[in-house]
């Protein structure tokens, strides 16, 4: 690994109406991968950014997709380049 990489796991409500809708509409945002969902409009997204900004930007355009009631950050870590090993 060459650059460091953000990892974040949210969850995302949405209006259960509109959850297909909200699923492919999240498909189509690079660096995202759906994981986990519920019946009642819940999902576990995966995030991976090279900047810390790249993620808080996407949680944003998460949050003004149509149908999107949440998107909540529940992990983040950085994972550092790798160095030398001696």
């Amino acid at each position: 690994m060459d650059e460091a990489l953000h990892i974040a796991s949210l969850v995302v409500l949405a209006r259960p109406e509109l959850f297909d809708a909200v699923k492919a509409n999240l498909r189509l945002l690079d660096g995202l991968e759906l994981h986990q969902e519920s019946a009642a409009g819940k999902l576990v997204v995966v995030l991976e950014a090279v900047h810390e900004n790249q993620i808080l930007q996407r949680i944003e355009q998460i949050n003004n997709l149509p149908g999107v009631l949440n998107a909540a950050l529940i992990y983040h870590e950085l994972l550092e380049p790798e160095g030398d090993i001696e």
